[in-house]
């Protein structure tokens, strides 16, 4: 299994923009073959940093929802509401 977690700062104005995003893609992105889990975390003291955290069945799986359209458009729309250029990490259980 891989774990996603990708770290988006974002303008503060932006945040509720990003969460009609998010909510609007949260269902449809579980529906992606090999999604177990998606989830979205808020810095405790950074208001505007937020996390998304997804588990996928393999790498191949994430690299399949990576490619797709859904993850073009709603990444298309997510980008340019940052402030800052997103992180993410790709990380397998021990």
């Amino acid at each position: 299994m891989i774990i996603r977690i990708v770290k988006m700062t974002f303008i503060p104005e932006n945040v509720n923009e990003f969460l009609k995003v998010f909510n609007d893609a949260k269902n449809k992105i579980l529906n992606c073959e090999g999604c177990k889990h998606v989830e979205l975390l808020r810095d405790s003291e950074r208001p505007g940093v937020l996390f998304t955290y997804s588990h996928w069945e393999s790498p191949e799986h994430l690299e399949k929802y990576r490619n797709s359209e859904l993850f073009k458009t709603t990444w298309e729309k997510t980008k340019m509401l940052f402030a800052e250029k997103a992180e993410a990490w790709s990380l397998s259980q021990m």
